[in-house]
């Protein structure tokens, strides 16, 4: 089922899709999604978008040739023998960024639309996942000017995620989405295992459950699924047209009707199930942000638990 826009709700924001962004609201987010950010994943914890740097493999007893400023005084006192540390090499970690900018993602009846919460989305992984000089890639989908940012180190690497939010985007023509084009191009680029994070919807065609189910065979891969409250329930306010922005296929709607309601509502909670059951079928992690509340704290609580090691 694809669920449908009401034509008659009060407009959103103009700007379409995720990008452009204003200069001025590109650094504004930006310093104030950072800064959220490393208050809320502030502690001691070791996340999958962080990397594991320079590792301690194990403490081991000294001979002759070790480097003698490997030496672990602490251990050595406790056994009244030397001991040094053996360390694992420097590990980058890379991050590919899959961001959604189709017609659907203009959609948002509650405080902001999905697109604004992708964007967020998008800064938010690249202040967390650019740490330690790790490595950030962008591929989008959904427009008729694709992007593609092969993954750069460290700040360099966020400064190129906000540039290519800067630009102009395709021309959200109906019907020119394809998640699994951009997967299958993710795949094609993503040649060292890797951190995969979809941001999208989820809307549109199918063709993304084979190429997803061989993404996550190769490589972690994090959903976040962005959800507006009107896509869950229709309200009660008499005739509506609606409209699939993927499609541009329109329908005529008395949302009046308690049975209407509650139809659009099983068919809507049977389609989420649906996409829960494939995404961790595929080996796909899961989080759900929505357009109504705290989408950021939802995001960081998602990273310090569900990606806990």
């Amino acid at each position: 089922m694809t669920l449908l826009r009401a034509l008659r709700s009060e407009p959103t924001a103009a700007r379409p899709g995720p990008g452009p962004l204003p200069d001025a609201l590109l650094r504004a987010l930006e310093v104030s999604i950072g800064r959220r950010m490393e208050g809320l994943l502030a502690g001691d914890y070791r996340s999958t978008l962080l990397g594991d740097g320079t590792e301690l493999a194990q403490v081991r007893p000294y001979v002759p040739g070790d480097d003698v400023r490997r030496i672990d005084w602490n251990v050595t006192a406790r056994t009244d023998l030397t001991h040094v540390r053996v360390h694992l090499a420097e590990r980058v970690l890379v991050t590919w960024l899959v961001l959604d900018t189709s017609a659907s993602m203009e959609f948002g009846t509650a405080d902001r639309r999905k697109a604004d919460v992708a964007e967020g989305v998008a800064i938010a992984v690249g202040h967390v996942a650019t740490r330690r000089g790790n490595r950030l890639g962008l591929v989008t989908f959904g427009d008729a000017a694709p992007r593609t940012l092969p993954p750069r180190q460290g700040r360099m690497g966020l400064i190129g995620l906000l540039s290519a939010l800067r630009e102009e985007g395709g021309d959200g023509r109906i019907g020119a989405t394809s998640l699994g084009e951009g997967l299958r191009r993710t795949g094609s680029l993503a040649r060292q295992r890797s951190v995969v994070i979809v941001v999208s919807d989820f809307r549109g065609p199918l063709d993304w459950r084979r190429p997803l189910l061989e993404l996550a065979g190769r490589h972690d891969v994090i959903a976040i699924e962005i959800r507006d409250p009107r896509e869950q329930e229709l309200p009660n306010a008499g005739v509506l047209w609606l409209v699939d922005p993927e499609t541009g296929r329109q329908l005529r709607a008395d949302t009046r009707s308690e049975r209407l309601r509650s139809r659009f509502a099983a068919a809507a909670a049977a389609e989420r199930a649906d996409l829960a059951r494939t995404l961790a079928a595929a080996g796909a992690r899961h989080v759900v942000l929505s357009t109504s509340g705290d989408w950021l704290r939802s995001l960081a609580m998602f990273l310090r638990k569900g990606l806990r090691r």
